[in-house]
């Protein structure tokens, strides 16, 4: 029986496997994700290419249709029109069909018309990448060659692991379940610290809180191990990257705040949101506590000072809505934090609005706050102050 060109213990067939998905993952991250959909960084052709040809051999991807697919998936997120949110889908539909769900939208010819632009379009992606069967057909001949019958268990684990990966716990858990470092407007979750397994895009909330970004990694203790090859690569003059999270500065807290502030404020949205529903916590909790007394435990505390601080009531179901209406008429202060969020969104939020109608609007929002006999929205109000670029 031929036993392959490469005899190695059953351990070292588990290192491979691993090696060889891993690779596939830093592709997906660095070139699909990052470079294409995002253009957070640029890629030297040489590395450009060795990813495209990887990719093809691992998985029959064709750029297009991904990088299309994710960024409808942005431009949509939450909504019926997501390709794949366990918001709208359910998160066991996403899990175990994920990959079913994007060759389902990769037929949607209006999605690759709108969302597909810029990806490669030279003689190799029209005549040879877009063969999705040749690529892993030639990887499972690869595999067999090298390994013998091991092989063939090797090139499926390859064939499963972005399905499973990508196409189920990144788009499925990671708007689910983990925890959030910015408030951004969907569901988006970190499903670990450590962006290892799946390249770094366990930290998928930093990712939609700041979706240019070539690093997905945003506090001290998180690591993003597609960032670290990207800085390889870059030292190496074969990637550069473009954008990365933006750190909030502080400076003096001003009188009257300036274009600068506005700007620093409006740059660094996520973080300021993320601080306004911080900062009002103690009073949420008090306030609904309250509330709970008065109206003899009618009331889910935790749930209530999410949809209040979150603006989570878009995902209400009627009855929630109701119950969350109540509460506001109930509690002046409450019905004050809903209000001053809505209206602190909106000034970035506004498109069509001038430099100066945005800044007097800005001004207009934190003398109000400062007037509302509100602590938390008082001292909000001077950490504003202090935004800098």
């Amino acid at each position: 029986m031929y036993h392959g060109l490469i005899d190695l213990p059953w351990w070292g067939y588990v290192l491979v496997a691993l090696g060889l998905t891993h690779v596939t993952i830093a592709s997906v991250t660095i070139f699909l994700h990052r470079h294409q959909a995002h253009r957070a960084l640029e890629l030297h052709p040489v590395a450009s290419h060795f990813f495209r040809l990887w990719l093809w051999l691992t998985t029959g991807m064709v750029t297009k249709e991904w990088a299309a697919i994710h960024r409808k998936h942005h431009a949509k997120c939450e909504t019926s029109e997501d390709p794949h949110s366990p918001q709208t889908r359910g998160l066991l539909k996403v899990l175990l069909q994920g990959a079913e769900l994007y060759r389902a939208e990769a037929k949607n010819a209006e999605t690759l018309a709108r969302y597909g632009h810029g990806t490669p379009d030279d003689w190799l992606e029209r005549r040879i990448y877009r063969h999705s069967v040749l690529g892993v057909s030639i990887m499972m001949i690869i595999d067999l060659l090298l390994f013998g019958p091991i092989g063939l268990t090797i090139w499926a684990v390859q064939m499963v692991w972005i399905p499973f990966w990508a196409a189920g716990v990144v788009n499925g858990l990671a708007h689910y379940w983990g925890y959030r470092n910015y408030d951004c407007a969907d569901a988006s979750t970190n499903l670990l610290p450590w962006g290892i397994l799946i390249g770094g895009e366990e930290l998928h909330n930093n990712h939609h809180s700041f979706a240019t970004s070539a690093k997905l990694s945003a506090k001290w203790y998180e690591f993003d191990i597609g960032w670290m090859y990207i800085r390889i690569l870059a030292l190496f003059g074969l990637a550069t990257p473009r954008r990365v999270i933006p750190k909030p500065k502080f400076g003096e807290a001003k009188s009257v705040p300036d274009f600068d502030t506005l700007q620093a404020v409006i740059t660094h949205r996520y973080d300021v949101m993320t601080r306004y529903v911080a900062s009002h916590k103690r009073i949420c909790k008090d306030e609904i506590e309250e509330l709970k007394r008065r109206h003899a435990g009618t009331y889910d505390p935790k749930a209530l000072r999410r949809w209040v601080l979150s603006g989570e009531e878009r995902h209400l179901a009627e009855g929630e809505k109701h119950q969350l209406m109540e509460i506001l008429r109930d509690s002046t202060a409450l019905a004050t934090v809903v209000t001053m969020r809505e209206e602190l969104v909106a000034i970035w939020a506004r498109s069509n609005a001038t430099r100066e109608q945005l800044l007097a609007q800005l001004h207009d929002w934190m003398e109000r706050a400062e007037r509302s006999g509100i602590r938390q929205l008082q001292e909000f109000s001077l950490r504003l102050r202090r935004y800098a670029l």
